[in-house]
């Protein structure tokens, strides 16, 4: 079902200074920066050789993102994993044991769909998986 690592996620409060130690600091190139979800979110990627880390900052107070920062703080917040097609992924993904988060994909970087497994069945970390 899965075909690679996509990106690593690190929930940031201010995406142009967490790039002070992922891009300036650290070095790595900055791919692209891009507003999902009608405004809620800022996906920041950067190259990490064979995957991308994606600094994750939320842009609405009142989204869940912003609730998990004010609560947990910035962080590793969860990892991502490329499948050819997110909603037959989602169909078969329960034969494999794994639960849904959300009834529905929502909205990727560059244009992908993506959705959450449920820490339920994943040992209590938080997969993501992309695609088409």
């Amino acid at each position: 079902m899965f075909t690679g690592l996509d990106h690593v996620a690190i929930l940031v409060a201010n995406t142009e200074e967490a790039l002070k130690v992922y891009r300036d600091r650290l070095g790595l190139p900055l791919l692209f920066s891009e507003v999902v979800n009608n405004g809620a979110v800022r996906l920041t990627h950067l190259d990490l050789g064979n995957t991308h880390l994606q600094l994750v900052e939320p842009l609405d107070e009142a989204h869940p993102l912003s609730v998990h920062l004010r609560e947990h703080g910035p962080g590793l917040h969860h990892f991502c994993l490329s499948v050819e097609n997110v909603s037959e992924a989602m169909a078969v993904a329960p034969e494999a044991g794994l639960e849904l988060a959300q009834a529905a994909p929502h909205q990727g970087p560059n244009g992908k769909r993506a959705a959450f497994l449920s820490k339920a069945s994943t040992g209590g970390v938080q997969i993501e998986i992309t695609g088409a």
